[in-house]
């Protein structure tokens, strides 16, 4: 089963930032068994929608070329539930991994990147985590063209 999490990409900025939105929605499967009779979305589902999110500020910063695939939790904190009805804003920047003030600069595909994500529901934050992973091609794991055609779907920018 696959879970597509990011419903609207808000924003991003090449090789630095994005923003979307999660929705979520009382038919989700996951909130039947999480809990039976009180439906929270899983905080693990938070991090995979921030994974997702980074993946496509890669995409979209490469000209989808890369994906991000995270192999690794370096910190997250979870503040309270999002619950069905909650519309999850979410942020991603890359980390500075040099020192001083310096911009970072672009890595090479296979290189590990850190980033840092939160999601907001209505200013208060649900999740803050920090987390690495490596650039994979996009090739090896989707079409890149039907990526491009759904990132215009999430933008907003598809024509219709």
């Amino acid at each position: 089963m696959r879970y597509l999490l990011i419903d609207h990409i808000t924003e991003w900025k090449s090789g630095e930032l994005i923003k979307g939105v999660k929705n979520v929605a009382m038919s989700e499967d996951f909130l039947e068994f999480h809990f039976p009779k009180n439906p929270i979305m899983p905080g693990v589902m938070l991090l995979e929608a921030l994974t997702q999110l980074t993946g496509w500020l890669e995409a979209a910063s490469s000209d989808f070329r890369n994906w991000f695939l995270i192999s690794r939790v370096l910190k997250s904190n979870f503040y309270s539930f999002a619950l069905p009805g909650d519309q999850v804003e979410l942020e991603v920047q890359l980390m500075e991994k040099q020192e001083g003030n310096t911009p970072p600069t672009p890595l090479d595909r296979g290189e590990k990147r850190i980033y840092r994500g939160i999601g907001l529901v209505k200013g208060k934050k649900k999740i803050v985590a920090e987390f690495e992973g490596k650039v994979v091609p996009v090739e090896e794991i989707e079409d890149v063209d039907e990526m491009k055609k759904f990132f215009s779907v999430l933008t907003r920018e598809m024509k219709l």
